[in-house]
């Protein structure tokens, strides 16, 4: 506590405020670091600076220095190809014989077979698209203020790293307005 008073009073003796808490809700500049990840985690990156720019939620900054906080993680972006293979077969096989041999020479002989046989192979091929990122906001002191994870094949409109950049802004514009709306029932 004395350290605290101490802190207080030099600070008001040199003029100088003390940093204000910087909040989630107090932020109001972002820049969106590189994420780690490869060259398509740059493609993600572009994604999540348009959609943050269209939430409007903060102003989207190429200057890291005049920012409140930075968006860091890493992303992913993957294309590959599902293959799956089925193999269905049925068989059945009978054979039935007589015979019959006697000393006069009369002799006498009958033999059938039967055989079914039904075989099927399908083999199919999907190609697939997969992104995931993980990211966190973070303070300039290194306190992180928010962090999400969102993954997606794609949705109907869009590929995936678009879906992945618009859940992760939609999450973070739900996650900031529930603060704001909780902060103004308590005042």
């Amino acid at each position: 506590m004395r350290y605290l008073i101490l802190a207080a009073m030099t600070a008001a003796a040199l003029g100088v405020e003390p940093a204000a808490e910087v909040t989630l809700t107090s932020v109001r500049r972002v820049h969106v670091d590189r994420l780690g990840g490869g060259e398509t985690a740059s493609h993600l990156r572009d994604m999540l600076i348009a959609a943050l720019h269209r939430t409007g939620l903060f102003v989207v900054t190429e200057n890291p220095e005049t920012a409140d906080a930075y968006l860091r993680g890493s992303a992913e972006d993957l294309i590959f190809t599902e293959v799956t293979q089925t193999s269905d077969g049925i068989s059945g096989r009978d054979q039935i014989g007589v015979g019959s041999t006697s000393s006069r020479s009369t002799s006498g002989r009958f033999t059938g077979s039967v055989s079914v046989s039904d075989r099927e192979a399908t083999r199919s091929q999907h190609r697939k698209h997969e992104a995931a990122a993980a990211v966190r906001l973070v303070a300039k002191n290194g306190d992180v203020l928010w962090s999400t994870t969102q993954e997606s094949l794609g949705a109907k409109f869009r590929g995936a790293s678009a879906d992945v950049a618009d859940k992760i802004t939609r999450q973070l514009t739900r996650d900031v307005e529930r603060l704001r709306n909780g902060r103004a029932a308590l005042k």
